[in-house]
């Protein structure tokens, strides 16, 4: 049954549009006619969720599979949350409407290790119980809904890497790719409902798929590794692998500005270059090119799809990919007129030359970031980066002379081996790059740097590694005063905290899974890190305090908890105070790198004597090639089970058409009335604007552009409506490039609007005529009001007489600058009556039609100050239910 949620998602909670589920390229599948009805849960709110693309990707692939449904839900904000809890509303499905628990299955992104406390919010507000042992207390068929909840599994990189410190929520975790996983899934749960089959029969089913890890049939040993507790399911979990599928990546327009505004098409997946302390780099092997052409295709349709101004294309190392430069100039130039911009996450330095310029300036030239990692050649070997002084500088002078002012920088602190002189080296580097970079005539190159702690990851050769806060602490101290000295260098750092707990968290084991609950039952979620740190942390501290666990925290607060020795695993809360041995480096013997691991039962195809082998070498500061473009390195990952790597050649590379000119030729001018209705009252008007941006491009209208640095559409809407009211008279006018027939303008701009946006009228103007926000006059509003006591219509009618009769009606206006002025309101009334009356169990309701003022030179009426000329003649409250906007009228 779908959940009321008109009544809860309404103009006073924040940003309204995200959980409308009405976006463009959405998948509205019948619910009676689906087999397997899925959610893809996404931990986080929606402008960050909406956008993610494994999200995007995921979702299209379970929504063409036959007989199965993918819906989505988000994170509710908090304000939200308060309106499901007060009303024991529980979570939604953002399309359907329907509560989770009406779902087969639930399927949570896990990216991040202090992300789980979310996945725990987002159940709680379903209804949904925690842990897996909860939910199956329930028993029952697994084709009997309502007695049974649904089942829970969560992906990502955080849960394919070390899954134990969350195994007690989830009845199934999917490792590494989901596209060939998550359909093989529903098959199984298919076959499962149809046959009746019990819920843990389902689970065993699902066992026996590569790549899904079901944490109910192993137990931990005794030495901290984990085992299987029944024969028939594998001793370890194989991660899985597949090749990437560019046109599922094109999908999911929100109406609501989203974290990553923007069409991203993967290009490459995994990278081999080795860095030892690179997580994602060792989790996602082998590398895997996707062809060109078949790039392009998908970045050429998908704009034409979107609408969107901006498209980035994705790899852990763009630049690695060898089309890059090829793919990137094909697209600049076949969208040549369009105003598009393509942009590219952290690139390697030492592959950013002129090719790669050319694609990513013009008109709108974005950002750009670079990551040394290290301040010093031997550091930078040491983590296997794979960079010289001399690359780093070539690649940002090239930046510099191409016309960019500010770079960003990541460094990191903390990594094994390191010297003072390795943190002191980053303040030199930078200092010299300042230098290297110098010229008549150009600002001197900034940085923005972000300076991150070392946080130990499971599946490198930094596994074993450790640091203390203390030690963090003391070379960001040391880095703030070298800086001091150098301007035109904005340093973040990141709070020690967060990566001490990181550290805690993501290497740990299954006694944490009492600790990340407790810490969501004293409010932390991932916002608290950013609204209130130390409540946050103090949430995460009391958790473990509680789980006695505090000593353990302290081994990674002082770097004592590094894995490179034995430690007794039985350790007592009293023996919290005995000192550990804290070396400088830490010894590498064969018994403590042996050690069990509580991630050891996780096969990501690299063999863990490689990374044993590979920290040696670290050590030594040997460097170890990419295994894409030179000899193997031996990892272990290559073979039947992960691939191999696929290098493409790249292609000419085109030339170079030229940069975006803006087209500011203005042949003719159409005005269009239409309206705003239904959902579409929710989206803002800043979201508005942006939406009618997108449609002319889908549309392929002869738009003209402004002039200047950023060309914008000229697309003028006359006046902004609040946010919940809805219209019948809103007016934009668009200036073209290209004469069209008004009738064709107004079908192409239909085809692509959505419908509660109906388009009314279009007429053609005059260009000299002046833009329709100079020439407002008068607004007609119809208003539902309610009175908080009981009214006949014999009081309502009254009321308004009474304030017609009336000649002043003194108001105190507060200006923008805070100076207080009276104004007459009766001056700029010019119509008003009553509509309609209604009663109400609780309230008297009327609907009120007026006719007012709205000149731009701030001499207008507001729907709310009728409500204050009620007040003022009827001597009591009233409540403003809806506003609606008839018309608006233009003077000559």
């Amino acid at each position: 049954m779908a959940v009321a949620v008109e009544k809860l998602i309404t103009s006073d909670i924040l940003k309204p549009g995200r959980y409308l589920g009405n976006e463009r390229l959405a998948v509205h599948k019948a619910w009676d006619t689906a087999k397997i009805r899925w959610v893809l849960t996404y931990p986080e709110v929606y402008e960050v969720g909406a956008s993610n693309l494994g999200h995007i990707i995921l979702y299209n692939i379970l929504n063409a599979q036959p007989r199965q449904l993918c819906d989505r839900a988000y994170l509710a904000g908090k304000d939200l949350a308060a309106k499901l809890r007060e009303t024991n509303t529980p979570l939604f499905a953002v399309e359907s409407k329907r509560s989770l628990i009406e779902f087969d299955i639930l399927g949570f992104s896990l990216s991040y290790e202090l992300g789980a406390t979310n996945i725990l919010e987002m159940l709680d507000l379903a209804g949904i119980p925690l842990t897996w042992r909860e939910r199956q207390q329930t028993g029952g068929e697994f084709t009997n809904l309502q007695s049974q909840f649904p089942l829970i599994f969560a992906g990502g990189q955080t849960a394919t890497s070390n899954p134990e410190p969350y195994a007690d929520f989830f009845d199934f975790i999917a490792l590494g790719d989901g596209e060939e996983l998550l359909p093989e899934i529903g098959l199984v749960l298919e076959e499962g409902k149809q046959a009746g089959l019990s819920r843990q029969d389902i689970l065993l089913d699902l066992a026996q798929i590569p790549g899904l890890y079901v944490p109910q049939f192993y137990d931990m040993a005794e030495d901290g590794s984990v085992q299987p507790c029944r024969s028939d399911v594998p001793k370890r979990i194989l991660r899985r692998v597949a090749t990437p599928i560019p046109a599922y990546s094109i999908g999911l327009v929100p109406y609501v500005e989203t974290v990553h505004d923007r069409l991203t098409i993967e290009i490459r997946r995994g990278c081999t270059r080795g860095c030892r302390f690179c997580q994602p780099g060792m989790l996602t092997r082998p590398a895997r090119d996707v062809e060109p052409d078949k790039v392009v295709e998908a970045i050429e349709q998908g704009m034409r799809a979107t609408g969107y101004n901006e498209f980035s294309l994705l790899s852990l190392s763009c630049s690695d990919y060898l089309s890059l430069p090829a793919v990137g100039m094909e697209i600049k130039n076949r969208l040549k007129n369009e105003n598009i911009s393509l942009t590219l996450p952290s690139q390697r330095v030492d592959r950013f030359d002129e090719n790669i310029a050319n694609i990513l300036g013009g008109t709108r030239q974005g950002g750009l970031t670079f990551a040394p990692e290290a301040g010093t050649q031997r550091m930078r070997d040491i983590v296997n980066k794979g960079l010289t002084n001399e690359e780093l500088l070539r690649g940002v002078k090239t930046a510099w002379e191409q016309g960019w002012d500010k770079i960003k920088l990541y460094f990191m602190i903390g990594l094994p081996g390191e010297t003072d002189v390795d943190i002191l080296g980053i303040a030199e580097t930078v200092s010299w790059l300042q230098r290297e970079c110098r010229g008549k005539g150009r600002k001197p190159l900034n940085f923005n740097l972000t300076i991150s702690n070392f946080t130990p990851k499971p599946h490198t050769p930094f596994q074993w590694h450790s640091v203390s806060t203390a030690e963090f602490k003391r070379k960001q101290n040391l880095l703030r005063q070298e800086f001091r000295r150098i301007k035109g260098v904005k340093v973040n750092f990141t709070d020690v905290r967060i990566s001490a707990m990181e550290d805690f968290v993501g290497r740990g084991d299954r006694k944490l899974s009492t600790v990340v609950r407790r810490a969501w039952e004293l409010g932390a979620g991932m916002d608290s890190w950013y609204e209130n740190l130390d409540q946050a942390f103090s949430a995460w501290g009391d958790a473990i305090a509680g789980a006695d666990l505090d000593w353990k925290y302290r081994q990674v607060e002082d770097g004592e908890w590094n894995l490179f020795h034995a430690q007794d695993q039985t350790r007592s809360k009293d023996a919290e105070n005995t000192p550990l041995p804290t070396p400088n480096f830490p010894l590498l013997t064969s018994h403590s790198l042996d050690t069990p691991l509580p991630w050891d039962h996780i096969d990501t195809g690299i063999d863990k004597k490689w990374l044993k082998e590979d920290l040696q070498r670290a050590l030594e500061a040997a460097i170890v090639p990419d295994c894409s473009f030179e000899g193997c390195s031996h990892c272990g990952v290559c073979g039947t089970d992960f691939g191999h790597n696929i290098v493409i050649e790249s292609p000419a590379i085109p030339k170079f058409a030229g940069e975006f000119v803006p087209n500011t030729t203005k042949l003719q001018r159409l005005r269009v009335w239409f309206g705003k209705q239904g959902n579409m009252a929710l989206v803002s008007h800043l979201d508005l604007i942006r939406l009618f941006d997108r449609v002319v491009r889908r549309a392929g209208l002869p738009i003209a552009f402004t002039g200047g640095f950023h060309p914008m559409p000229r697309i003028s809407v006359a006046t902004a409506l609040a946010l919940g009211a809805t219209s019948s008279g809103e007016i934009a006018d668009f200036e073209l490039t290209v004469p069209m027939a008004v009738d064709t303008f107004r079908e192409e701009l239909v085809r692509e609007m959505p419908t509660d946006i109906p388009i009314y009228n279009v007429e053609q103007i005059d260009l000299k005529t002046p833009a329709a926000t100079q020439l407002l006059e008068t607004a007609e509003y119809l208003i539902t009001v309610a009175a908080l006591e009981e009214v006949t219509p014999i009081q309502w009618q009254e009321w308004i007489d009474t304030i017609k009769a009336k000649d002043e009606l003194w108001y105190e206006h507060t200006t923008k600058s805070g100076k207080s002025q009276l104004i007459n309101l009766r001056d700029r009334l010019f119509e008003l009556e009553l509509v309609e009356t209604r009663k109400s169990i609780a309230e008297s309701i009327s609907v009120i039609r007026y006719v007012g003022s709205y000149r731009q030179d701030g001499f207008l009426l507001r729907p709310e100050q009728i409500l204050f000329m009620l007040g003022m003649v009827a001597n009591g409250e009233f409540q403003l239910l809806h506003i609606h906007r008839n018309r608006l009228t233009l003077g000559v």
